[in-house]
């Protein structure tokens, strides 16, 4: 029974990989009729599944079925030099003995000059040597009577490099001397073409995920890793899900016990308690009633059954684990109604802020400082000074409170030292009333300005920048950024809305090249402005 090759329908290359691994399976059981069973499936054999259903044909003694799957080996690969070299034999057993010296010449072409041809990389663990091949042709012609041909080429064998020989071709010329038929050499027959092993590991199929596992229960032996559809949680108690009482960790006191010492529980009989703990050596156990942990003896705690009807919702029995509070967070002290809507300056949600309220009277002046990471208040306070909270975005958000009658100079101090960085090195910036456009504030022009100046409603909000000083570059003029400009490739600039960029030079008309927070690259200009008085002038009007 001879393979089918064309189909109506393709086949997936998985499916061809699963028939083809079953198949060289059944030929290593000596299952040869399996194995062509599975090869006769594959609706689009491939030269190499076509050469294993050669190989078990001729173990079976079906030269002609070999035959033709020969035929079609080679009409897929028509460079396979095994291909030809095994025809040859097959050729010569059926007295074919003009094709198969033909078959030869054509192996040995497509050796092209090389000794051996290793064909492990292609999933057949056989090498083919030249001097097989000539070896072959020394057969056909002791077939054809032409002795003294098939001499010829047999010493011309057996001058051929390589190993593997192993006395055959010796034995061959004194076969040849005394005019004895030399039988064809072959592929084993349980060497095959086999599929590469790591295709055949993918093909089964592999859980990623893997399975939950129960790291942490209140309940006994909880193996349970599946999920449960989320409850609505109302203020009150957590129930856990039991299925009865044998599975409850509810308890019911059978009598009234009065607390006898330390950590122990004053409950009532009847009582339902829930749990919380194994029974201690001591016979007492870890118990949750009303919404108090402490102990009972576990001799007097029964199961209690917990399951409640639909229509009875309203004398459900507590856990005694309390819900979070539903109380409210206080709300954040209202500012005054402006004119225009205050451009937005919160910072992105990765940078957590922290809800400053002033302080009270009673706190002692000095300067306090709250951050994100800790609790300390930054503020100079008196009983007749008002003071202003400030905001300040650096790498992270810091509120600082101060005078209201604190000079720049002052505030740019106050920060440097909390943040560990040179005063001269840091530049601030705040946004006018109705503005987007980040102005820097300027303590040595203007020393005498406060920050009650920059203030609305007691509340102000600075953009703290690092600059790092340049070497060797010439800065024509600064500018500040109008918007986040991420960088498109390694000779961009990046920087943020607000950043200062010292400008080093023109590219062309709509780029510029900037520095910035210690990098220097190309940016557009229309993502910046230039920083002069006259602009500045005209956003504090």
């Amino acid at each position: 029974m001879c393979i089918l090759v064309s189909q109506t329908s393709r086949m997936l290359y998985t499916e061809l990989l699963q028939l083809w691994h079953e198949a060289v399976q059944a030929v290593d059981a000596k299952d040869w009729q399996g194995g062509l069973s599975k090869l006769e499936q594959i609706s689009e054999p491939t030269s190499r599944t076509l050469f294993n259903a050669a190989s078990a044909h001729m173990v079976l003694g079906q030269l002609d079925l070999a035959l033709k799957a020969l035929d079609l080996t080679l009409s897929k690969d028509e460079c396979l030099a095994v291909g030809f070299f095994q025809r040859a034999a097959v050729m010569m057993q059926i007295d074919r003995l003009e094709e198969a010296l033909s078959d030869c010449i054509w192996a040995q072409k497509h050796m092209r000059g090389n000794l051996v041809i290793d064909y492990r990389q292609l999933g057949l663990r056989f090498k083919l040597y030249s001097w097989q091949v000539l070896y072959n042709a020394a057969a056909v012609y002791c077939r054809m009577g032409q002795w003294d041909q098939a001499k010829e080429v047999l010493l011309s064998a057996s001058q051929e490099r390589g190993g593997g020989r192993g006395g055959i071709t010796e034995v061959a010329l004194n076969s040849i001397l005394k005019e004895e038929i030399l039988a064809p050499l072959l592929v084993p027959e349980d060497v095959v073409f086999r599929p590469r092993k790591q295709d055949v590991e993918q093909l089964q199929q592999r859980d990623f995920l893997g399975k939950a596992k129960v790291i942490s229960s209140v309940i006994p032996n909880d193996d349970f890793g599946g999920f449960e559809p989320l409850r609505l949680q109302k203020p009150g108690f957590y129930e856990p899900k039991v299925d009865g009482t044998q599975d409850s960790r509810y308890m019911c006191v059978r009598i009234p016990y009065m607390a006898r010492g330390p950590g122990q529980l004053t409950v009532p009989g009847g009582a339902v308690v829930f749990l919380f703990g194994e029974e201690r050596r001591d016979g007492m156990a870890t118990v949750i009633y009303d919404g108090q942990r402490g102990l009972l003896p576990m001799s007097l705690l029964d199961p209690a059954d917990v399951k409640i009807s639909k229509g009875k919702r309203e004398n459900k029995v507590p856990s005694g684990i309390p819900l979070p509070p539903g109380l409210k967070p206080p709300t954040r002290p209202q500012a005054q109604p402006s004119p225009a809507a205050l451009p937005r300056d919160t910072p992105p949600p990765s940078y957590t802020t922290a809800t400053h309220a002033p302080l009270p009277a009673s706190e002692p002046p000095g300067y306090t400082v709250n951050t994100t990471n800790e609790e300390h208040v930054v503020a100079a306070q008196g009983p007749e000074t008002s003071s202003v909270v400030l905001k300040v975005h650096y790498t992270y958000t810091m509120a600082l409170s101060v005078p209201s009658d604190t000079p720049f100079c002052e505030v740019k101090k106050c920060i440097a030292q909390k943040l560990g960085q040179p005063a001269y090195q840091l530049r601030l910036r705040h946004k006018q009333h109705g503005s987007r456009v980040l102005t820097p504030l300027r303590e040595e022009a203007e020393p005498g300005r406060t920050m009650q100046e920059v203030a609305e409603a007691g509340r102000a909000t600075l953009w703290c920048q690092t600059e790092d000083p340049l070497d060797n570059r010439t800065i024509l003029y600064q500018m500040v950024a109008l918007y986040d400009y991420i960088a498109q490739g390694p000779e961009d600039l990046e920087f943020s809305e607000g950043d200062t960029i010292d400008i080093l030079g023109d590219v062309n008309e709509e780029w510029l090249e900037g520095h910035s927070a210690g990098h220097i690259g190309i940016f557009p200009s229309c993502f910046a402005y230039k920083e002069n008085t006259s602009i500045t002038q005209g956003f504090m009007q």
